[in-house]
């Protein structure tokens, strides 16, 4: 697989062909996301909870995340290597871009953050600093407080406005592409096609550019997963293989299925 960029993200999308993302926290198995031809990586926040043991993702720190994207960047060449801005590092525009700078020093090739159009200003000055950015909306895991627990979000007309909205803005002022988190499948429909920039899914339903799924929930390892996950290691094969069947599900739309879905 030739080195993945943003580039050649944008030209999937306007050629209908969708794309695998996956998160990855380390060396040894980002070696393996590559080897299956995933296209990109996400170093989620996530490693909080399936790494270091945590309830959410709040106690994550930059320094942590700058760890596990070196160790991630180390281990891979062709994917695109994306890194989750934690809990409290983008709330203000200096920490928004020490903290990025940070991330993309250790080895990201763009940054993520969770939320909408508050975040335009913060976007903008990323971008203008050399630094991609994606968005994420629908169930954003840092706001689980707010958001009074993980919850399908946009299932009501003026909630789902609110999203669609602030995916618009988020494009508009930079963002290269966007996450969408457990919303209806009608609603991430329509987002995916209003959108230029690629739209990736988790819990999303199957018409998004993309889908991601956390590594050690597709991988089984997770005791307690949610609705959209699918085991990919079920019937005993290796993590390679497992990993090239859940990126081929991907690409051929047999991932997610109905049952990973919500309306």
């Amino acid at each position: 697989m030739s080195n993945v960029s943003i580039t050649t993200l944008m030209q999937k999308k306007q050629a209908g062909e969708k794309f695998a993302v996956v998160t990855c926290y380390d060396a040894s198995f980002a070696q393996l996301v590559e080897k299956a031809g995933i296209e990109a990586i996400l170093v989620g926040d996530s490693l909080g909870m399936v790494l270091q043991g945590h309830d959410s993702t709040l106690p994550v720190t930059v320094a942590d995340m700058a760890y596990h994207t070196a160790a991630v960047a180390r281990g891979c060449k062709a994917p695109l290597v994306i890194a989750d801005m934690p809990f409290g590092s983008y709330h203000s525009l200096e920490p928004c871009l020490n903290g990025a700078t940070e991330l993309m020093r250790a080895g990201a090739q763009m940054v993520k953050l969770e939320g909408g159009t508050w975040l335009c200003d913060s976007i903008q000055q990323l971008v203008r600093a050399g630094i991609p950015v994606c968005g994420h909306l629908g169930l954003t895991p840092q706001s689980v407080n707010v958001l009074g627990g993980y919850r399908v979000q946009g299932r009501e007309e003026s909630q789902a406005a609110v999203i669609m909205k602030d995916a618009k803005a988020l494009q508009a002022a930079g963002a290269s592409m966007l996450v969408l988190e457990c919303v209806p499948t009608a609603l991430a429909a329509d987002i995916s096609a209003e959108l230029e920039i690629p739209v990736i899914g988790i819990g999303a339903g199957p018409a998004t550019d993309a889908q991601v799924l956390v590594l050690h929930d597709l991988l089984g390892v997770t005791q307690k997963t949610a609705r959209f996950v699918r085991n990919f290691a079920a019937d005993g094969v290796s993590i390679e293989e497992a990993l090239c069947l859940y990126r081929q599900s991907v690409i051929d739309g047999s991932f997610p299925a109905a049952e990973h879905c919500f309306d």
